[in-house]
């Protein structure tokens, strides 16, 4: 563990290298003092995309692996570019009141209610009027601050999408708390909870006692997610917890894989092509923004259209590709073979000869529109 931890902390370090990181003083009037402020802004960032905000409380050792995990993700599209923003919280003490609720109610009180305000009020605000964000938000918390970041979902209109909820020091009556309004949300939300072998046997009886009622919700409008690790205690079971976390939350996001197309797609009774469009109205209903269609989606759905002998999808995905990546070929090349397969040689053939003058995309070389005109040319004697 020891050694993976280092390789880890190396890993991150070369990460930071090109992406933009800083600790800001946040000056707030909410706490009536100045906090440090952990801020991860990608290093693509543009004013043309807009990017989820993910808040993790904890920060000062939560923050780097929550960042290494979004760099590494969004990096092979798994999920989006996202910032970052980090709480300090250096000590026990700090926490404590941070997170301070009434023994009695179980509710915020004192410190912690001007915490929750801090972050709704002051944080989040300050983020989404300096940089372009989208409509999604997550919260990361552990311990004493995962029981903290559930109080968000007891808001009329929630500030949080998602909710990673590292080993949970819950308050009283926070469970049935937790499992009542989940039931009641008609809206999208996504839960994520994780105990341990080796977590305090406190937390690991009331977490698991909280999934049993919660596998139990049957919604699907809630997305909720559940890990008991092995070889894991309270503390080291949020390296493994952060990437499982992510990959769950996000799976809707991936690209098309292997596993999804022989098992799925290539099953289909209906068209391939409502699936793509399908998976990416789902993805804009889930995040709140649009994702453009990848090149691997495109293909798997290319090759699913080819073994069916769909021509209609075949047209759909032609014009669905000059729309995503009109300076590519993909338009052209489909469009060539779709009227070669309708009996339109000279359209095809027209087709392929625009198509030689756009750039390259994935197997759709210069040489493959070149290759296609000249075979037409030959079989028709051209």
């Amino acid at each position: 563990m020891k050694k993976y931890i280092l390789l880890l902390i190396a890993f991150v370090c070369v990460s930071y290298t090109n992406a933009q990181t800083k600790i800001e003083q946040f000056k707030s009037e909410k706490l009536n003092e100045t906090r440090d402020i952990q801020l991860y802004i990608p290093s693509g960032y543009s004013d043309e995309k807009v990017y989820p905000i993910i808040v993790v409380l904890d920060a000062n050792y939560l923050f780097e692996s929550v960042v290494a995990n979004t760099r590494f993700y969004s990096y092979w599209d798994e999920m989006p570019e996202s910032i970052v923003v980090g709480i300090n919280q250096y000590k026990t003490e700090d926490r404590e009141r941070d997170c301070m609720y009434e023994d009695a109610s179980g509710l915020p009180t004192e410190k912690g209610s001007k915490f929750f305000e801090f972050i709704s009020m002051e944080l989040v605000p300050y983020i989404e009027k300096n940089y372009n964000t989208a409509n999604f938000k997550m919260i990361v918390g552990h311990d004493h601050t995962a029981n903290f970041i559930n109080y968000y979902l007891f808001k009329e209109v929630p500030l949080f999408d998602a909710y990673i909820n590292l080993s949970p020091a819950f308050a009283p009556k926070m469970e049935e708390r937790i499992s009542k309004r989940l039931s009641e949300f008609e809206t999208k939300k996504f839960f994520y909870l994780a105990t341990a072998e080796e977590d305090t046997k406190k937390n690991g009886k009331r977490i698991r006692a909280l999934n049993t009622s919660l596998k139990e919700l049957k919604k699907d409008n809630i997305f909720y997610y559940f890990d008991d690790f092995t070889e894991a205690n309270h503390n080291s079971l949020a390296v493994q917890a952060i990437p499982r976390a992510m990959s769950q939350i996000f799976s809707m996001y991936r690209p098309i894989s292997v596993k999804e197309y022989k098992e799925t797609i290539s099953k289909l009774s209906t068209s391939p092509y409502v699936y793509l469009t399908d998976k990416y109205e789902t993805i804009k209903d889930l995040f709140g923004f649009e994702k453009r269609v990848s090149v691997n989606d495109f293909m798997a759905i290319y090759s699913a259209i080819r073994k069916k002998n769909n021509l209609e999808d075949l047209k759909l995905l032609a014009k669905l590709g000059k729309k995503e990546y009109p300076d590519t070929a993909l338009f052209h090349f489909f469009m060539g073979e779709f009227h070669e397969k309708e009996g339109k040689p000279k359209k095809a053939l027209r087709m392929y000869q625009n198509g030689f003058s756009m750039n390259a995309i994935d197997f759709i070389t210069k040489d493959l529109m070149l290759d296609k005109a000249e075979k037409l040319k030959q079989d028709f004697g051209w």
